[in-house]
């Protein structure tokens, strides 16, 4: 029997709690690396996952708001 391989794609998003990005210095901030490791961590643990892509809004809260016109 074929072995199913579910393919996953992971998004990534800044916690409020850590504008920590240093254009100069830092190019992520501590909450996508974090973000990041436990995904892969969690894909690497099930045979049955591979991770396509993933997908990072750094500099971006989900309590940003953006005014569309």
């Amino acid at each position: 029997m074929k072995e199913i391989v579910y393919f996953a794609a992971a998004y990534l998003r800044l916690s409020r709690d850590d504008g920590d990005i240093d254009g100069s210095v830092k190019a992520e901030s501590n909450s996508i690396s974090s973000q990041r490791e436990l995904i892969r961590s969690y894909v690497k643990e099930h045979k049955d996952m591979e991770l396509f892509d993933i997908y990072v809004d750094d500099g971006y809260s989900g309590v940003t708001f953006v005014e569309v016109r």
